[in-house]
């Protein structure tokens, strides 16, 4: 149970980080839309930097014979004996480095894919609204896997996705020698978002199967000294194995960063009076698009870290209509600051895929908790 700070905390960090981050990303894809590698580079560097710390321990375990007595020979680890030591180690993982490779691959693929995606000119109006229907797969694949079925909602949902991406579709003023073009181009980002959205589900399967797996049978947990959040484990690993797999992608990664750092440099007028003179005069040779690659990387790691913190502490039914309203925020916020896709058609598939959400959470949850009601009967 949250105790109101840790709601304070933990909701200042979902709904600041991942708003600000939402809108920072826009302004960096939108001028250069083909830095969706770079920015995923850059968000999973700086989450592997922030967890490498909390990762390390400066204790070993202490071996001791069944008889309490310490000794070299036929010992065994005691994890709540420890003695300390000059050099760090990792500290001991729930989970086994397999399960976490075969997320850690479609987590990468899925994080590059969401990314890329603004580079078949897709708004970001449209790729918030399309990454709520991670349901419809979720349907698909428990139908499938775990026999759910929560049919309404999920045809709620689709509908509204179906007139969202059909809304910004047509949203462009076209000419007869563009038309065709553009809507290929429109049509290969939606087909992108699809695939993300398929291995999202497949994803979160994954992750479902490793938590009843190990991490909720992990008994070793509460007497280890060194025993962390499972949610700081999976945080870590999934971010800092994918980034060897950056380096299929190092030239795309220089290139970008060549095209950026031809960017107008910071503008005196864009940072406010009362902040001008503490500001270094350094500071305004830089590239002003820097300025917001660094305010969307450390907006990311602010997202990341609620998330995960409000998954590890709370129900899976108040996770979905939180993030839901997160996700109903930076919609607006994006219309309010950018513009964007303003028309009904918009705005009614919008409304149509968030109440889809609520719909198949509290669905789900009324099915469980009868379910329940009817065993202890």
């Amino acid at each position: 149970m949250l105790s109101l700070s840790d709601w304070i905390t933990t909701l200042t960090f979902v709904f600041g980080g991942c708003c600000s981050n939402a809108i920072t990303l826009e302004r960096v894809t939108s001028t250069y839309p083909h830095s969706g590698v770079l920015v995923t580079f850059f968000q999973f560097l700086i989450v592997f930097l922030y967890g490498l710390p909390t990762q390390l321990t400066f204790t070993r375990p202490k071996s001791i014979e069944a008889n309490g007595h310490s000794s070299s020979h036929k010992t065994s680890p005691d994890t709540s004996i420890t003695h300390k030591t000059w050099l760090p180690r990792l500290k001991r993982r729930r989970v086994p480095l397999l399960p976490y490779f075969i997320q850690v691959a479609l987590f990468f693929v899925l994080s590059t894919l969401n990314n890329a995606a603004f580079a078949y000119d897709i708004p970001m109006s449209v790729h918030i609204i399309f990454r709520s229907g991670g349901m419809i797969i979720n349907m698909v694949l428990g139908w499938l896997i775990a026999k759910k079925r929560q049919v309404i909602s999920v045809l709620v949902v689709t509908v509204g996705i179906m007139l969202t991406t059909l809304s910004a579709s047509n949203s462009k003023p076209q000419t007869p020698d563009t038309q065709t073009v553009d809507v290929s181009l429109y049509a290969q980002g939606i087909a992108i978002l699809s695939l993300a959205l398929l291995l999202s589900g497949f994803l979160g399967l994954i992750q479902d199967w490793v938590f009843a797996q190990y991490i909720s049978k992990d008994v070793q947990a509460a007497a280890d000294p060194d025993a962390q959040p499972s949610w700081q484990e999976s945080m870590f690993y999934l971010h800092t194995l994918a980034l060897p797999l950056f380096y299929l992608s190092k030239d795309s990664i220089f290139n970008e960063l060549s095209r950026m750092n031809t960017c107008p440099t910071l503008s005196l007028s864009s940072v406010p009076l009362s902040v001008q003179p503490y500001v270094p005069a350094r500071v305004f040779t830089i590239p002003s698009i820097f300025v917001h690659l660094f305010l969307n990387t450390v907006t990311q790691l602010i997202c990341v870290v609620g998330v995960n913190r409000l998954t590890g502490r709370v129900s899976s039914l108040t996770v979905t209509l939180i993030l839901t309203v997160r996700k109903a925020v930076s919609l607006l916020l994006s219309v309010a600051v950018y513009g964007g896709q303003t028309n009904v058609k918009m705005w009614v598939g919008a409304a149509l895929v968030f109440l889809g959400t609520i719909g198949y959470s509290t669905g789900g949850q009324s099915k469980r908790a009868t379910k329940a009601k009817q065993k202890e009967d």
